[in-house]
């Protein structure tokens, strides 16, 4: 099987790039071999290569900066996929692609399911979501992995912000009314890997999954998580965990709308593919064993 990974240099490409190498040749690129900017080099990128796989692990993820540039970021989360959707469908071959719980408005307290109604807050939102149509009106093979809050120990991250903060610190103020699933970027490899290998003999599994970590907190309760593990690990915090005071989305004010209930059913994957889906703390504390032991 030939497999071709785009944006390998992101959190969940890097991972990727270790979950897909048993199952076939990996050319995995980064933006400087493959510009989303750039359409007709995207085609002839995967006309050259011939893949049975494309696995789009790239994305305009810069959500604040996206309001003041949405044309750019269209591009890349929308006609980019569009693209290797349509060349997907000409070669016979599977699409990949992940996508975001910003596809939904954020209202409620209920996870959201694959089939409930779409309203994106933001550019970001709406391009991810014209992604996904793009690439559903293609007809060609694919899984779309809707996901949220996602953070891996390669690169900054949420966790790895508030352990600076924490140890600078005497006070910090975390929001409290956005909930969502801390997702690593490591179980989004392993599920995509495990879902192309059951693509191989049961191709009816094809279409649209939520794919995020068990349980689910609020920003509040996840820094308190990360400082409470790192204070037990024996790193010098300074912040005391009375300090650490629960505010509102309001008392961070952003270019662009985040949603609040960043909930996301995985019922129909789980069932798809017969996996289970560890708790969001499981995921967390490896990360951060794997952070706190590389300083």
């Amino acid at each position: 099987m030939k497999i071709l990974l785009l944006g390998k240099n992101g959190q969940v490409g890097w991972e990727l790039q270790r979950s897909l190498a048993p199952l076939g040749e990996v050319l995995a690129l980064g933006s400087d071999r493959c510009n989303f900017t750039d359409m007709d080099g995207l085609t002839n990128t995967v006309r050259q290569f011939a893949p049975d796989v494309i696995v789009n692990a790239a994305a305009h993820t810069a959500v604040d900066r996206a309001e003041s540039e949405p044309e750019l970021a269209r591009t890349i989360n929308a006609l980019a996929p569009g693209v290797l959707a349509a060349e997907a469908k000409r070669l016979g071959a599977w699409l990949i692609h992940y996508s975001t719980d910003y596809v939904f408005d954020g209202s409620g307290n209920k996870p959201w399911m694959e089939t409930d109604p779409t309203g994106p807050l933001s550019v970001y939102g709406a391009s991810k979501l014209e992604g996904e149509r793009l690439i559903a009106e293609s007809g060609c093979r694919h899984f779309i992995f809707r996901t949220s809050w996602v953070y891996g120990a390669r690169g900054g991250n949420f966790a790895k912000t508030m352990l600076r903060l924490a140890q600078e610190r005497d006070s910090m103020k975390v929001i409290d009314d956005q909930i969502g699933a801390p997702t690593g970027a490591e179980l989004l490899a392993d599920v995509s890997a495990h879902a192309i290998r059951t693509s191989l003999v049961n191709p009816d599994v094809a279409g649209l999954y939520h794919l995020v970590a068990g349980g689910e907190t609020s920003w509040h309760g996840y820094a308190n998580f990360v400082i409470d593990f790192a204070r037990q690990a024996g790193v010098p915090i300074k912040v005391m965990p009375d300090a650490i005071e629960a505010v509102p989305t309001s008392a961070f004010p952003t270019a662009a709308t985040r949603p609040h209930n960043s909930r996301l059913s995985t019922g129909k994957l789980t069932s798809a593919f017969g996996l289970h889906l560890p708790h969001w703390q499981v995921g967390v504390t490896r990360m951060l064993t794997e952070v706190l032991e590389s300083r």
